[in-house]
Order: structure tokens, then sequence, then C-alpha cells
């Protein structure tokens, strides 16, 4: 990775297009103030250097069936950084678990948990989570609503040039 110092237009590039994922080359060079080439090479070396980690779309859950939403943290029995990739590989393996954060504290890991509906939610936990190796406690809390839901972190960006 090669190392890229952020300037006012590269802020608005990245800002822009973790608003829209998929703004075209014209248009996010026009709200950059700068001609397409060159904004194309710009977010190409933002890619490269790690700034953009990739484009996805972001999915209604409900349409597609999926009514439950829960956070789960989860402590372990040991902290040893084994026990801790060990778990962390075997959530990799498991499509409800969408996110995954190790914690300092009392906790070890957070994980989201989206499920299709109560039983399949209540089978995973059971089953999988709380019967995983190395398991100590498991404490989860259900999303009634959320209103809240932005990608990416708050960047400091220059208005649009429009």
């Amino acid at each position: 990775m090669q190392k890229v110092k952020l300037d006012e237009i590269d802020r608005r590039i990245l800002a822009d297009l973790q608003d829209d994922g998929r703004m075209t080359n014209v248009d996010l060079a026009r709200r950059a103030g700068i001609s397409a080439p060159p904004c194309l090479r710009r977010v190409r070396a933002l890619e490269e250097a790690g700034f953009i980690r990739g484009y996805h779309a972001d999915l209604n859950p409900e349409p597609l069936g999926f009514g439950v939403c829960a956070y789960a943290q989860v402590g372990l029995h040991g902290q040893a950084e084994s026990d801790l990739l060990a778990f962390e590989r075997l959530i990799q393996g498991w499509p409800m678990v969408r996110e995954c954060h190790m914690l300092a504290g009392e906790v070890d890991f957070m994980l989201k948990i989206v499920a299709k509906d109560w039983d399949s939610y209540q089978h995973f936990l059971t089953r999988e989570l709380t019967a995983a190796p190395n398991v100590a406690h498991v404490k989860t809390a259900l999303v009634i609503r959320s209103s809240k839901q932005l990608p990416g972190v708050p960047i400091e960006a220059p208005p649009p040039q429009e």
C-alpha cells in the first residue's frame, strides 16, 4: 500500500463515495471540482492505500425476510490470543453474524446477528452461539427499531463544487 496524504479533494471524493458508491466518475469529478481522468486516478490511489475497502449495496433486511436483529455480548472462558482467534474463525462460518467486534472490558466480543424470525434466532443462540467452545456467557439485546444507520466515518469535506 502506498502512502496517500489526503487533501480537500480526496476528502470530498471519499465523502461522496461513502454516500453513494454508485456515483459515476464524471459526477464524482464534477462534485470534486476536477476532471474525470485525475478523479479516477485519485479513486484508484485511495483504494490502493486502503482508504476504500470495497463497494456494496445496502440491503433492506425486512423485505428479504429478515425480521430479527439482535446484538450479543459474548464472554469467553479464556482470553489467550489462540482462544480469541479460534472464536473469530468460528464466527466466520455463521452467516447470521453480520458484524463481530472484539472489545476491551468485561465483554470479549459484540456480535450483530440477523435472523429470519424468532425461532431461527433462538435456534442459533442455543445451538450454535452458547454451545460454542470456550463461550462462558452470552447476553443479548433485541433491536426494536433503528433510527440511524450511517456507513463509514464522519468525513469533514468541503462542499461539492456543483
